[in-house]
């Protein structure tokens, strides 16, 4: 009999690959979706759909009891709020939720995993360091915060059979963020935000979902993990690669930081009156200009075995194709 595999988040960007890794393993795979969800590009795979109640400890633990999980994969959250106590609500307080009935429900669940993010660490303030798994928690966003907060609330919980990871930028098929900086490129110009030195890292999301999947079979518990190609990038990396990819000449623009902070907080002003927060804001600009995103992957690559099969280069190489072959491009 297969076992059964609950996720979260299915219908995102994490959570679509998510799905697609799992069926590969052949796991039984249970989609939560909301009312609002759009479902078509999940159409295709031979999945349930369930209805989650993240207000109600109780209808979770009988959802589990009655679906009878045998892993839950939590990849839900919010990347854009108007505050931190709705960031808080989403990323934090219902993951809490989801843990407590996962740990109070009659049927046992082997594994619980949550997808948290390097932005609950937040950056290093100098290069030549890497972010480790235990490092001190200096989150520089709301966002960052609430998955710090969530990653509070598990270690709290009794009997989870926790597992955290951390990914750092993810990119791949279907993201739209990045997606946003390779639009701008195939007009002809490259962006740079101010003149500092930075590092960054990047994973791509078939193997940040191949070894979250892969995890659930492993005898691991209560240890947390921070995700990354193992590289460490310069700032012009990701937009040197992708601009060879796609063979284009590029006008290089520098935007002074004052100026693209500006812009942020006048288009999150508008979030007010529109109800929709835009990408660009300040919780933004703040991850993107911090200065050390590099992390340590040794205790993944050991505990778990974890071998990245890509690296930004051929990412984006695969990424790229899949968005022209889309009409994403």
């Amino acid at each position: 009999m297969k076992k059964r595999v609950l996720i979260t988040g299915a219908t995102g960007f994490v959570g679509f690959h998510l799905v697609e890794a799992a069926l590969a393993n052949n796991l039984q795979v249970f989609a939560n979706i909301r009312k609002s969800s759009k479902t078509k590009h999940l159409q295709g795979f031979k999945i349930h759909f369930v209805e989650l109640d993240f207000e109600s400890i109780y209808a979770l633990a009988q959802n589990i009891d009655e679906n009878k999980y045998d892993y839950v994969i939590h990849a839900a959250a919010v990347t854009k709020a108007g505050s931190l106590d709705e960031y808080n609500k989403y990323n934090a307080s219902y993951t809490r939720h989801l843990a407590i009935a996962v740990s109070n429900a009659l049927h046992k669940v082997e594994k619980f995993i949550f997808v948290s993010s390097l932005a609950a660490l937040g950056p290093l303030k100098k290069t030549g360091a890497l972010l480790s798994d235990h490092g001190e928690s200096n989150p520089l966003t709301y966002y960052g915060k609430s998955k710090a907060l969530a990653e509070t609330y598990l270690r709290s919980i009794p009997n989870l059979p926790l597992l955290v990871f951390r990914p750092t930028a993810v990119y791949g098929p279907r993201e739209r963020d990045l997606l946003m900086v390779l639009k701008v490129l195939n007009r002809g110009f490259d962006v740079a935000i101010g003149d500092k030195d930075q590092k960054l890292s990047f994973i791509y999301v078939k193997d940040l979902a191949e070894i979250m999947i892969s995890s659930l079979k492993s005898d691991l518990n209560n240890k947390t993990y921070n995700v990354s190609d193992g590289n460490s990038y310069e700032r012009s990396s990701f937009s040197e690669r992708a601009r060879l990819i796609m063979q284009k000449r590029t006008f290089k623009v520098k935007v002074p930081l004052p100026i693209l902070t500006g812009l942020a907080w006048s288009l999150e002003k508008a979030y007010k009156f529109t109800g929709k927060m835009p990408t660009l804001n300040i919780d933004k600009v703040r991850e993107l200009t911090g200065m050390n995103w590099t992390c340590d992957i040794e205790n993944i690559k050991k505990d778990l075995g974890f071998s990245p099969k890509y690296q930004l280069q051929q990412g984006l190489e695969e990424t790229i194709k899949w968005y022209k072959k889309n009409n994403w491009l």
